[in-house]
């Protein structure tokens, strides 16, 4: 994965972890764990224990599914087994997921409560500009680097999945925040003692991460009483929603989500559809449930 795929070590952690639970459960049932004698059965079974026993979501044992393909097709190649045994297991259908977002309000009511006379409030504010801005995964945004960052010509360059590299331009909001917390960076610079080219630094001069980021948007929530259960992802999925709803092509929006596949963006005309419904459900006499016309 992480040689031929160039895949992320978050996502090599994902499959291993998808892995060794299979190979638990084999273990645990007394199934055969040799590869070479593991059926479409035995994943069957697993992947119903999973669902029906655990209760994990659908979108989750889809996942250890496609793990499991790529696991015994890598194997198939290499002449280990004669046949892929997870290809001839149905995929379970999905459960329509739609991705939450902010409302726009609820954006700058955030954006706005940031302590902007502080270098962390600066840091923060210009983390949250970025996001909402770029619509930038967060593992992403935490892998900048200050030569990543060109507020000139108001772009910065991401280096997205499997090891794409794209170019995202910068709304003018945030380059001010940008320009503001690169003003402060030294302060964080000074506390870690030695130099660190990472755009965003945590308080100690090391680079920040993706967990970090995510208890800073809780605690701003909370200060916010925004009380949606949101995440760093929010952002992205809140950016795509935005730009969808303000009338940008959806292939743009691909482009600059970095989505190998128009059909992963594709979920985002499904939350500007149940908007327009509600609007439609609110404002439409004969939608009214109760109202009588006559």
């Amino acid at each position: 994965m992480s040689l031929e795929r160039g895949a992320s070590s978050h996502t090599c952690r994902a499959y291993r972890k998808d892995l060794e639970l299979f190979a638990a459960f084999l273990g645990g049932k007394g199934l055969p764990m040799d590869v070479t004698k593991i059926d479409h059965l035995a994943i069957r079974i697993y992947l119903g224990h999973l669902y029906q026993v655990e209760k994990i979501k659908r979108s989750s044992v889809l996942r250890k599914l496609a793990t499991l393909r790529t696991f015994f097709k890598y194997l198939k190649r290499e002449g280990i087994i004669e046949k892929n045994p997870a290809k001839m297991v149905a995929t379970p259908k999905g459960e329509g997921y739609l991705p939450h977002a902010l409302s726009i309000d609820e954006v700058f009511h955030l954006l706005s409560i940031t302590e902007a006379s502080e270098p962390l409030g600066l840091r923060d504010r210009a983390i949250l500009e970025l996001l909402y801005s770029s619509g930038l995964r967060v593992g992403e945004l935490t892998a900048l680097n200050l030569e990543d960052l060109d507020i000139g010509g108001s772009i910065v360059r991401v280096m997205g999945k499997g090891g794409k590299e794209r170019i995202v331009p910068i709304g003018s909001k945030a380059e001010e925040a940008l320009r503001a917390y690169l003003n402060k960076r030294d302060h964080f610079v000074e506390k870690g003692g030695t130099p660190n080219r990472s755009l965003f630094l945590n308080y100690r001069g090391g680079r920040l991460t993706a967990r970090s980021v995510g208890r800073m948007i809780k605690k701003y929530l909370i200060k916010g009483g925004v009380w949606k259960e949101s995440t760093p992802h929010t952002f992205r999925h809140t950016f795509a929603t935005h730009m969808l709803d303000a009338g940008a092509d959806l292939r743009g929006i691909q482009e600059l989500l970095g989505h190998a596949s128009l059909s992963t963006t594709q979920k985002y005309t499904h939350v500007s559809s149940a908007k327009l419904m509600e609007v439609y459900d609110r404002a439409h006499p004969r939608a009214k449930k109760g109202v009588k016309n006559g």
